[in-house]
């Protein structure tokens, strides 16, 4: 029997993660909510998912508006085996009551606090915390690229200090009300930034430091990585590992790729959805070591990323597969890998 997915929240996390539910052999997805009719409710009505009201009160704007319902956010719920809250940050904590009174495992997105789950979860770090949960957080975007990136060099080579430079994206392609933006802003101003805590809440005792700066860019994150190793591996034993990994990419030498600008426009002539990169971007010409020290750059998808993460975390919590088994589901349904 396929389990019965719920999206709480139709936007740019929700509707990727609606659309990859609905490619997976093993789910059904039974519904999507939102607040407001506009042109993501008519598109989810167009894709042939049911539409529930996230709010009650406003189901009258959807009626004037001529969008069909199926229903409200609470029978969504009440019919759901687990439900994926895709809604703004903080309004997941608002939410929790809601799944508990329907007695529905719940997943969060990483804008949530960490101390509203039971775990925080990445697919390559620490898919079993989640088993049997009741409320798990999908870490962020950059948490999500920054765990898949470490968990294979802590296990092979061991990880002695993480230090980490998150240049990040001023928003997000449609979000207007962040910009015009004319600037380059130290965010946090002093260390950490709140990306290493939340590493480590996928690895509990790793050594790491963050800081970030906040740039006049929608398109993608870009981390300037430097670890130090407990071993010293020489740089084409690094690349080989990474290339190893289902979720990164490392963009070749030559391709004339040579930031996001360039990355976008090669998922689009790979036909990927929205132009999406599900995949750590590393470039393996920046992948060199110094002694024990590892420099590269990889570039993160901000809209995207977390999505093929949302979908094991379904399986991990419900107990339906092991990690490999997930993993290697998800990224053939969905077609992750470059």
């Amino acid at each position: 029997m396929s389990i019965q997915v719920a999206v709480n929240g139709y936007g740019t996390i929700g509707k990727r993660v609606a659309d990859a539910v609905s490619l997976q052999p093993d789910m059904e997805l039974i519904g999507v909510a939102k607040t407001r009719p506009n042109h993501e409710a008519e598109l989810a009505v167009e894709n042939g998912y049911p539409l529930y009201a996230a709010v009650e009160d406003r189901v009258h704007l959807f009626e004037a508006a001529g969008i069909d319902l199926a229903g409200t956010v609470e029978e969504m719920v009440s019919a759901a085996a687990v439900v994926v809250d895709a809604c703004p940050s903080g309004i997941g904590a608002e939410n929790r009551s809601l799944y508990e009174a329907h007695d529905t495992p719940a997943l969060y997105q990483g804008g949530e606090d960490a101390d509203l789950v039971d775990a925080s979860f990445n697919a390559r770090g620490n898919f079993e915390a989640a088993t049997g949960a009741d409320h798990v957080r999908v870490v962020s975007c950059n948490t999500t690229g920054l765990s898949r990136l470490l968990a294979p060099l802590q296990e092979t080579y061991g990880v002695e200090k993480a230090r980490i430079t998150l240049v990040r994206r001023g928003g997000d392609p449609a979000q207007s009300g962040r910009g015009p933006i004319n600037d380059i802003l130290p965010n946090p101003i002093g260390l950490p930034s709140h990306h290493g805590p939340d590493v480590n809440t996928i690895f509990p005792d790793l050594d790491i430091d963050t800081l970030g700066l906040k740039v006049p860019a929608t398109l993608m994150h870009t981390h300037s990585v430097n670890v130090t190793l407990e071993s010293t591996p020489d740089a084409e034993a690094v690349r080989q590992l990474l290339d190893e990994q289902t979720r990164t990419f490392l963009v070749p030498e030559g391709s004339g790729i040579d930031g996001a600008g360039a990355l976008k426009e090669f998922a689009m002539d790979r036909d990927r959805p929205r132009a999406d990169i599900w995949e750590n971007c590393i470039w393996a010409e920046s992948v060199s070591m110094e002694g024990p020290d590892l420099y590269l750059f990889q570039a993160i998808h901000q809209e995207s990323d977390v999505v093929p993460e949302n979908v094991d975390a379904i399986r991990a919590v419900l107990g339906t597969a092991d990690a490999e088994e997930s993993i290697e589901r998800t990224n053939e349904t969905m077609g992750v890998g470059f």
